[in-house]
């Protein structure tokens, strides 16, 4: 394909319609993504719009408007605008122009290339506390502008592989949904009894509990925790399902120390030791994002104290979905609650199991208090059922479940190595376009 370079300001006339916003009036704002796409962001109240002096999109006398963020144009902020955001009001830091002399859709393209992202990342950012392009820089910037016959030419081959794209996309999606409730689903069937087959020959769980119990009392006549509340006795309405032969529905509390971690002043806490705060945990995959000491935080707040090995249980916006065990001692937010286990009487990766499984996290949701910021309350948790295998079948099903999750790991590791295949492909036939 044949083509002249061109600078960008011989297809892109800026505009201003200047405006100055009255503070009972309500008015409608922009949004650009880092993908380059306009939209409509909201409506504010002019007494809440700090800069007085705005613009606004005008797209009955310039239909074909480009737009970008000159704080944001470097990562992709830059984009046309859709009827929806005609006679919204922007900022000077996103200025407008009108497409001219050229095809809209071969621009934008080309816009979203390597080749143009190469050449603005070569501009030099203007500005102190907010590094910034200005239009006078970018329009200076070329582009590669064949006849009009082969703009429409490049955009219809375009718009084929998009197309194409767009399907593998949307099986890449429907993959990693796929995946994702194949987790739930092992999860769900890991505390249900589904997952491995039960052997006549596992220590019978009544013994089990009885000596949870036995255990529970040395704890408490040696006053190493406190004496509990009575739990209610299970009824049979509350029984979700029905549990496999050698099961037995309990009372979390009655199986597991919940709410008998100590509460420790910060001052009391050594420079060394793991201070651990719920953003520190990721969501839903419960993977450890940061590790810092006493003396790399700022927060002076009471601690709760936990041991190795007790399973970190994270009660504010359940919804979240974060638990970790404990690989050290150490101290954390009165927002993640240890649980400790008696003596290891249970598995605390079966426990972490339970926390993480889609019914139990459901259940959680229905319980608890507070709008903005819902958390489980101490009782509400020590109440919830709790499915008790045997231990030996505990340690079956957590061999089993680590190996069905490393599957959907691998699984889920293709899947995203397509997505990475299909944005090459892309960014391929742009360059094979433009590059002609």
């Amino acid at each position: 394909m044949k083509f002249e370079k061109i600078k960008l300001k011989e297809v892109l006339n800026q505009y201003r319609n200047n405006f100055f916003i009255d503070d009972s009036e309500i008015y409608r704002q922009v949004r650009i993504s880092q993908t380059g796409k306009v939209s409509f962001r909201g409506e504010k109240l002019g007494a809440e719009i700090g800069r007085k002096r705005q613009f606004y999109v005008n797209l009955k006398e310039h239909p074909n408007t480009l737009i970008f963020i000159r704080q944001g144009v470097m990562n992709g902020g830059i984009g046309i605008c859709p009827q929806e955001v005609d006679g919204c009001i922007v900022t000077e830091n996103m200025p407008m122009f009108e497409i001219v002399n050229i095809e809209s859709e071969y621009l934008i393209n080309y816009i979203h290339s390597s080749l143009f992202k190469k050449d603005i990342s070569r501009l030099v950012p203007t500005g102190t506390a907010q590094k910034a392009i200005h239009e006078r820089q970018l329009l200076e910037l070329e582009i590669p502008l064949p006849s009009i016959e082969n703009q429409k030419y490049a955009v219809k081959k375009i718009n084929s592989i998009k197309n194409e794209i767009s399907e593998l996309e949307n099986k890449n999606k429907k993959d990693l949904t796929l995946i994702k409730k194949l987790r739930q689903s092992i999860l769900s069937d890991a505390v249900s009894g589904k997952l491995v087959s039960q052997d006549p020959n596992d220590e019978s769980v009544k013994i089990l509990l009885e000596r949870i119990k036995k255990e529970k009392e040395k704890l408490i006549s040696e006053k190493k925790i406190k004496k509990e509340k009575p739990l209610p006795k299970i009824e049979e309405h509350e029984i979700p399902y029905e549990l496999p032969k050698g099961w037995a529905w309990c009372r979390l509390g009655k199986v597991v120390g919940y709410g008998q971690c100590p509460k420790i002043n910060a001052e009391n806490i050594s420079d060394n030791e793991w201070v651990l705060d719920l953003e520190d945990i990721e969501k839903i995959t419960s993977r450890l994002i940061s590790k810092k000491r006493f003396n790399e935080k700022e927060s002076k707040s009471t601690k709760n104290k936990f041991s190795k090995g007790d399973v970190l249980y994270g009660k504010l916006r359940p919804y979240l979905d974060k638990t970790i065990i404990a690989d050290e001692d150490g101290y954390c937010t009165t927002e993640i609650l240890p649980i400790k286990i008696y003596k290891n009487l249970i598995e605390n990766k079966y426990l972490k199991l339970f926390l993480k499984n889609p019914n139990f996290i459901k259940y959680v949701n229905d319980i608890t208090y507070g709008i903005k910021m819902p958390r489980l309350g101490t009782e509400d948790a020590r109440k919830t059922l709790f499915p008790l295998p045997s231990l030996s079948e505990q340690k079956r099903i957590i061999a089993k479940v680590d190996k069905l999750m490393k599957l959907c790991n691998l699984l889920e590791k293709k899947v995203k190595e397509n997505e990475k295949d299909i944005e090459k492909l892309m960014d391929s036939v742009l360059r094979e376009v433009f590059s002609d």
